[in-house]
Order: structure tokens, then sequence, then C-alpha cells
């Protein structure tokens, strides 16, 4: 990679998150910590509002911005990949912004950019959600995000009935069935909810902060570490 490709990297790197540090960086770029830093001075030298230091991280100041970027072949066809699969299997207010995002990405790409992407012979054919899931899916992703309190009226495999009220942490598809991550109150702790088996769900106005052990990294953590104690028992 030229030194200049390298540098415009580093840029977009470190802007597109809130802290990178030089081993991130040097794991992306392939190249060593000391070429990282030697490059992150250069960019300062150079006025690209760089935040940190060596051995803490960088950030970029906010307020900096770049021209509009172009996308290679690859690039664009990996876009219309990702939106291809994805559309069929999000809510329909999420699906339509992923079509209008693509949209404006296509209009804006040289010819032969753009036909290479629209001609990727690559598709996902429409998945049947029952009415009910998809429906039910945008107020959950939007809660996720609001940090919003959520009731839920479950009925589980065994078609046992309960009420919830849980904190929404996030939705994830898993091939077949969506289920909503979340920490349960009634249960202190974390629990999976097909979205299928909601009969019922009501966003309430009452919002939850962050808190130690309650979060969607601490679900991660407490997988792994389930996962791991698994492999290590005798088989």
């Amino acid at each position: 990679m030229r030194r200049a490709d390298r540098l415009f990297q580093i840029v977009q790197l470190i802007r597109g998150r809130r802290l990178s540090t030089a081993q991130f960086l040097a794991q992306r770029l392939e190249v060593s910590e000391r070429t990282v830093y030697r490059d992150v001075a250069e960019l300062m030298v150079q006025g690209v509002p760089i935040e940190g230091e060596a051995g803490v991280g960088y950030r970029m100041r906010s307020g900096f911005d770049l021209p509009p970027l172009m996308f290679t072949h690859e690039e664009a066809q990996a876009l219309v990949a990702s939106v291809r699969i994805a559309q069929p299997r999000l809510d329909a207010a999420l699906a339509a912004q992923a079509e209008n995002a693509l949209s404006k990405i296509l209009a804006v790409l040289p010819v032969a950019a753009r036909a290479a992407a629209e001609s990727l012979a690559v598709y996902a054919p429409p998945i049947e959600f029952d009415p009910g899931t998809r429906a039910r899916l945008e107020p959950l992703r939007l809660a996720a995000e609001a940090r919003r309190k959520v009731s839920l009226h479950y009925r589980d495999l065994k078609d046992s009935d309960s009420e919830r009220t849980v904190r929404p942490l996030g939705c994830f598809y898993w091939g077949a069935v969506w289920t909503l991550a979340a920490w349960c109150e009634a249960r202190e702790g974390f629990r999976n909810f097909r979205v299928d088996r909601i009969q019922q769900l009501d966003v309430l106005d009452e919002v939850f902060r962050d808190e130690p052990g309650k979060t969607l990294p601490d679900l991660f953590r407490q997988v792994q570490t389930e996962r791991a104690q698994a492999e290590q028992r005798p088989q």
C-alpha cells in the first residue's frame, strides 16, 4: 500500500471510531505500531485535527469532514450484497431506508462501478415472516435505541404465558427467527425472547440507564464465559 493511501485509510479508521489505538490501526493496516505513530504525527503536522497520543489512542476532533467518497467496484458490490441479503429480514421501515441509502450511493457512482454493482450475481429470496414479527421488530429496535423499557406479554415454547418488564438491548436474527436480548427485571437476569412468541408489547415512557452487569457488552461477556466453561468440561 502506498503511504498516501495508508494515510487516507488512517483518517478513515480514526474518524469512524470513538477511540482508535495504535495497535488497532497497525493490525488493520498490516504495519508496525511505529509506522502508525509516524504516520499519525505526519497527519497532525499537515493539519488533520487528530487528538490523542501514543499509548492511549486517537480520535478525530468534531467538525472534521472529507469530500464525498468514491467506492471501488468491489466495495459497491459489497454494499449491494449487504442490502439484498439484509432487506428481506428487516422491519419494513429499516428495509425501506436501506433501499433509499443504496439508491443514493448507486446514483453517484461512476457508470462502470454502478454497472458492476447492479449486475452482482448474489440474491436473497423473500422470507415469509408472520406479520406480527415484522410489526414488532420496529418498536423493539427503536425502544432499544431510545433506552425505553418494554412491557411484554410472552408465551414460551411450552405455551406458558408471563408478563415481563424488560430493558431491550438488541434484536438478533438467527437465520430462522428474530430474538430480543434483554435484561428481565422479573428474573433479574439476561433473557432472550423470540419475537414471534411475543403476544403483545407496550413501549413504556420509563427510560433506563446502562448499569454495570446489565448492558449488552455484559451479556456478550457472559456468553463468552459460559462458552469457554463449556469447552473446558470433560467430554
